[in-house]
Parts: structure tokens; C-alpha cells; sequence
């Protein structure tokens, strides 16, 4: 008689539905797993055989087949133990009990221990849409799953607790939902009071912070350009439970949650070295795995020294800036992760440093400039909102003993300019003014004649490309949200038109 025990797969970000068939019947004993299993699929055999034995069941000395259904669809990892092995002791009567409600997942010891794996939350959103009532899963990634509301999850340490429980002999609660505790938090021990003057770029990086737009940083060595951007998480919007969601299902994957609360409550920060490779920022392997890209989803991803970084990781960051996701194409797998970030990257003006400093001299010549930063190329340069000039910071503001606002006081204006933009945006999917289409962008940025005047001389005399039109307009767009402005004034065109220029100065030098 064949047997059927369901489970969950995974692939990429998303899941799919498994169903492990199992047959025992008569003759020569024999272990054999199909449905394009990959080879630590077809090491279970070993692992489940020794579980099931020295856990005290008896193990059939039959010819047992295995299919792993849809059995055209490749199969990863040893997620699949548990069920395995489950769906042998009900072929083989150990199992008594109905469990056609009941899905399982996991990884089985040779001891029979039930072992943590990666991916839980986005599999038990499918196991949920199903009309799973109970799954089972590691105890261990339990509090992950239980995040999902509208069904059981049952924490199991071994195969012996899961079998009494399906019979009835043991009882186990369903995990609770993991609750937010101030003491998970992060209480940040830094906060923009600490940055001595550096008003323009604080400016600029709250209008980056308010619209979602990406920035980069120029400056010399010790101007303060790493000290700003590692302040900025502290005046981000706090996320909604979607996002939470939807960046705890990566970082899931990716087996980077924290243990002890295993949701994602924070917009995250990924600060790549620069030796970074391009298949550590893009994502890659042979089954493609999340990225520094894709880990920083709904949050900053921070690139400080950005032309030291490899060719084409920066590159990489091209596709991914403009579309919000990445797709990984490898021989196995063709796989897409989201990756909607905010981009802050820092770098100096030259070689040495010091172009344009007032008081170091600069000892690099003017090709030896134009070589460092012709390492940036012009497209991913066009995809950057905002370029700041972080100039170095005067001992009389360095002495000074006057306090700067704080990010509290910051967040506050963030907050209520995303509050704007979210009712702005109501039921379109657009998040933030950075993700504007082109289909919307003349709808939700009305401009008056002086700054429609302004914005064509720009593109006129800077010769600026239509991508870096619509950046300079969605900027505006933010700056006039900060004014509590509908309509898109001069001013605000300007103001968008002077972080766009910062760079041009360098590459004309």
C-alpha cells in the first residue's frame, strides 16, 4: 500500500508543495528514493535507516521505494529526512494515527534527533495556504515559525516525541509567537547629536532617508562620511509586519537570524568589505543563495570606499538599483530575490585623498584622479539620487560644546514624510518616492511654471541623462513632502539640482 506524507520545498524565496509517497513491498531489501533528489536527498537513506533503528523501532527489511512528488521539479537539501522517515513508519504500521492534515520538515541525526534548517518561515506560509492544521518542524526553529499565524507548529527534538505525539501517548504545545521584548531591541549607542557640524550632508541624508533614495558620499579622509552612514538606521521609518515578513524570509534562507528572536524587527544594515566578491554581493552558488544585496532588502546597504570595490560588483548593483530584484541564473536554477534598498556609498576624491582640500596638499595627479574615479562608470553613477560633498570638519565646530539635533528629532520628520508618501501611494505597491514609476511620476510630481523653468535649464546646461531627470524630480518630490508642499516648487528643484551637480565638479577636474 502506498502512503503519503506531506511536505514543503524551497526554492529561491518561495515555496512549493511536496508530497513523499512511500511503497513497501515484498522482495530482495532495498532503499530507493526518486523525484530528482540531489545526492544529500539520497544520503537520507543512511540517516534514516540508522534513526529509525536506534531510536527502537524496527526498521522494514522490504524493498521500500520513495518519490519526492512533483517528481519533475529538483529537490535540495535534507529538509526532507523528517518526512522520509515519517512516511515509512506509517507505511510500516508504527504509526497508527491519521495525519493527513499534519505536514513535517527537517533534518534527521543518525541518533534520531530532529536538527535545524534554513528556510522554516517561508515554508510554513505555504504549509498555512495549503490548509495545513499542524506542522511539524525542528524545535529549534519553532519560535520562526510560529510568527505565522492560523496554524499549529509543533516543536519536535526527536523522532520518538514525534511519533508518541501523533499517536497519542505524548502531548506537546504548539509554539507561541515570539514577542518583541525591549531588551531584543537595539538600543543604538550612536545618534546624529554625535556629528560636529556636516549640516548639508545630515541634510542630505534625511532627504535620502525620507523618499528612500540612494546616496553617495564624497569626501576626504576623516571628513566624517563612515560616522554618517552608520547613524542613518537610526532615523529610518519603522517597518511595517509585511516587511518584517518579507526580510525575515531572505535573511531565513540565508540561516542569518538571530536565535534569540527570530523575526527581523529592524530595517537591516549590510556593510560588505570591499573585497567583497561579486557573487557575495549578487547572490550566487550552485543552488543561488541571498546576497549582500538581498540581505540588505528594505534596509541600507552601505558600500564605504565604493571605487576600491571590484569591477564588476559594482557593476552588479545596476539592474538590482532600478528594478528592486535580482535574478541569479545558474546551470541548476534560475532564482530572483527582492533587493529593495537604500544605497549609501562613500568615497574619497582621488588616490591620496585630499583633492580640494583647504589645507593638505593633494600629491596625485590629474590623470591619476581621473583614473580613480573613472572607476565608478557613468550608468551606475546616473543611479544614485543624491551626491553630497562631506567637506573636512573646522576645529571651531569640532570644539563646539553646542549639542546637534538628535535622530529622535530627525526620525520625527522622517516619519511624518513617509506617512505622507504611504497615503500618497495607497493601494499602487510603491513604498517610498524613490520607487515612482515613469507611469506615475508627472501624476504625483505637479510642478509650478518657475520649476518647470528651473529643471529644463538643469538639463540643458548640465546635460543631464533622462534617467538623472527623473532622480532630480523625485528628489524634489521629497524635499517639497519635507516643506508639507503638494506642489513642486523652484526652491525645492534647486535645492534636488545641487546634489546632482556635486559630482560634476570632480569628474570635469
Amino acid at each position: 500500500m502506498v502512503v503519503q506524507v506531506k511536505s514543503i520545498g524551497l526554492f529561491g524565496i518561495d515555496s512549493f508543495d511536496v508530497t513523499v509517497e512511500t511503497d513497501i513491498s515484498r522482495g530482495i531489501p532495498a532503499f530507493d528514493i526518486g523525484g530528482l533528489p540531489d545526492a544529500s536527498i539520497k544520503e537520507s537513506r543512511d540517516r534514516v535507516r540508522s534513526a529509525v533503528t536506534n531510536c527502537g523501532f524496527e526498521f522494514p527489511l522490504r524493498r521500500i521505494v520513495v518519490n519526492l512528488a512533483p517528481a519533475d521539479v529538483k529537490k535540495y537539501g535534507s529538509i526532507y529526512d523528517f518526512p522520509i522517515l515519517i512516511s515509512i513508519l506509517l507505511s510500516a504500521g508504527t504509526i497508527k494515527n491519521n495525519i493527513d492534515d499534519c505536514a513535517f520538515i527537517g533534518e534527521i541525526s543518525l541518533s534520531g534527533e530532529i536538527r535545524a534548517i534554513n528556510g522554516v518561515l517561508p515554508m510554513t506560509i505555504q504549509a498555512r495556504q495549503n490548509g495545513i492544521k499542524k506542522f511539524f518542524v525542528p524545535a529549534e526553529n519553532a519560535p520562526e515559525g510560529a510568527v505565522v499565524e492560523g496554524i499549529d507548529i509543533i516543536p519536535v527534538e526527536n523522532i520518538r516525541q514525534a511519533v508518541e505525539y501523533i499517536n497519542g501517548t505524548m502531548k506537546i504545545s504548539p509554539a507561541l509567537p515570539a514577542k518583541p521584548d525591549d531588551s531584543l531591541l537595539p538600543a543604538y549607542s550612536i545618534d546624529f547629536s554625535d556629528v560636529k557640524g556636516q549640516f548639508a550632508a545630515k541634510r542630505a541624508l534625511e532627504i535620502s532617508a525620507c523618499g528612500g533614495h540612494n546616496i553617495l558620499l564624497i569626501g576626504s579622509p576623516g571628513s566624517g562620511k563612515s560616522m554618517l552612514a552608520k547613524r542613518v538606521p537610526t532615523i529610518l521609518p519603522d517597518m511595517t509586519f509585511d516587511e518584517m515578513i518579507e526580510t525575515t524570509k531572505i535573511h531565513s534562507i540565508a540561516g542569518t537570524l538571530p536565535k534569540n528572536f527570530p523575526l527581523i524587527t529592524v530595517r537591516p544594515f549590510r556593510n560588505p568589505h570591499h573585497t567583497i566578491s561579486y557573487a557575495g554581493l549578487s547572490g550566487g552558488g550552485a543552488v543561488p543563495r541571498p546576497g549582500e544585496i538581498s540581505l540588505a532588502h528594505n534596509g541600507v546597504l552601505f558600500l564605504d570606499e565604493l571605487p576600491e570595490f571590484n569591477k564588476n560588483a559594482m557593476e552588479v548593483l545596476r539592474q538590482p538599483l532600478e528594478d528592486g530584484s535580482i535574478t541569479i541564473s545558474r546551470v541548476s536554477a534560475t532564482l530572483t530575490y527582492p533587493c529593495s534598498i537604500m544605497l549609501i556609498a562613500a568615497m574619497n576624491p582621488c588616490p591620496c585623498g585630499y583633492f580640494g582640500h583647504p589645507t593638505k596638499k593633494c600629491t596625485c595627479t590629474k590623470k591619476m584622479v581621473s583614473a580613480y574615479l573613472s572607476k565608478i562608470s557613468g550608468p551606475l553613477l546616473d543611479r544614485i539620487d543624491l551626491h553630497i560633498e562631506v567637506p573636512p570638519v573646522e576645529f571651531k565646530e569640532l570644539s563646539s560644546s553646542v549639542k546637534s539635533e538628535t535622530s529622535a528629532e530627525i526620525k520625527k520628520r522622517v516619519d511624518r514624510v513617509r506617512h505622507i508618501q504611504n497615503e500618497r501611494f495607497k493601494n499602487t505597491g510603491i513604498k517610498c518616492n524613490a520607487r515612482i514609476t515613469p507611469a506615475l511620476l508627472s501624476e504625483m510630481c505637479p510642478m509650478d511654471n518657475n520649476a518647470k523653468s528651473a529643471l529644463q535649464k538643469a538639463f540643458d546646461i548640465l546635460g543631464l541623462s533622462g534617467r538623472a531627470y527623473d532622480k532630480i524630480l523625485k528628489v524634489s518630490r521629497t524635499i517639497a513632502d519635507l516643506d508639507n508642499s503638494e506642489i513642486i516648487h523652484q526652491n525645492h528643484i534647486y535645492e534636488a539640482i545641487q546634489y546632482r551637480s556635486l559630482d560634476r565638479k570632480y569628474w570635469n577636474a
